[in-house]
């Protein structure tokens, strides 16, 4: 076996024992429940639970690994970060927005429930993620709640993943050029995945430098995803990805891939995880993973 297969095959089975980990912690942290608010807790957990990559929550238990931080610490703020990711899913996929009856294989929350129930799911996902993160039990040191909530809000509002969701939504049929596409994606996508990067270095109370070095990996690595998940759109299967396939031409909506074409873009992707990487240097062989990481984000299949 090469050494790219050992590593290949050590990252996913730590991807598999974090997606566990996280997926143990979401269940407890959004109980079901038989009073009279029980379908939106079910809505919360149809959208939260059972499926997707869980690349954001294996970034978060990876980089708080650098500095040992307690798993169970380290998969609460996972939960948190893909309560967050979910729903900003739910809120795409409504008819106002990204207009989409296909999630992860399964249909969308405005599907499974209806619309009013999937807003309110996605408005409930936001909040707990919050209320999570400033929870005593994810970390004794309440300067690091604060500091979490903090990134976590900048990552989330409108310098973040909602304005970068504005963005794309306006441009729609227009012509923007690859800074104004970079731009937007590093809005949309990257700003929650830099998070994610930062996140161990926060809970392990990193010094600066260390923490600036996750906040660029995150950032390289979060377009380089993004490119990565624009390609699987134009090229791969709706049974591949779970999800519609083929929407962003159909809708009009600026990515590189439509203004570099697939080979460029490609390349592209493939210097950004590659530079990536590089960040990771202050790290030594600890951040072997993590490394693995940014070259599977451009090969993988789904």
């Amino acid at each position: 076996m090469t050494l790219a297969a050992v590593a290949d095959a050590a990252l996913e089975q730590a991807r598999e024992e974090a997606a566990e980990a996280v997926e143990a912690a979401l269940d407890a942290l959004l109980p079901e429940t038989d009073g009279p608010e029980a379908r939106l807790d079910e809505a919360m957990r149809y959208a939260a639970l059972g499926g997707g990559k869980r690349l954001r929550a294996f970034l978060v238990m990876q980089s708080a690994a650098l500095f040992a931080v307690s798993r169970t610490c380290a998969a609460r703020v996972a939960a948190a970060v893909e309560m967050l990711h979910a729903y900003s899913l739910v809120h795409d996929d409504l008819p106002a927005m990204d207009n989409d009856d296909l999630r992860r294989g399964r249909p969308s929350t405005h599907k499974a429930f209806d619309e009013a129930t999937a807003i309110l799911a996605g408005d409930a996902l936001q909040a707990r993620a919050f209320e999570v993160l400033a929870e005593p039990d994810t970390h004794a040191d309440p300067l690091a709640r604060a500091e979490l909530v903090q990134a976590f809000a900048a990552a989330a509002g409108p310098r973040g993943m909602v304005g970068g969701q504005m963005i794309d939504m306006l441009a729609e049929g227009r012509e923007l050029g690859a800074p104004e596409v970079t731009r937007l994606q590093s809005m949309k996508t990257g700003r929650l995945i830099q998070f994610s990067a930062e996140a161990g270095a926060i809970l392990g109370r990193a010094p600066p430098a260390q923490r600036q070095a996750l906040f660029r990996f995150g950032r390289e690595l979060g377009a380089a995803f993004q490119i990565a998940d624009d390609l699987l759109d134009a090229e791969a299967s709706t049974e591949q990805m779970g999800k519609t396939a083929g929407k962003d031409a159909a809708a009009g909506k600026a990515t590189l891939v439509a203004i570099l074409g697939p080979v460029r873009a490609r390349e592209q992707a493939t210097l950004l995880a590659g530079q990536a990487a590089t960040h990771l240097e202050p790290f030594a062989e600890r951040a072997h993973l993590l490394r693995a990481l940014a070259r599977f984000v451009v090969v993988r299949q789904a």
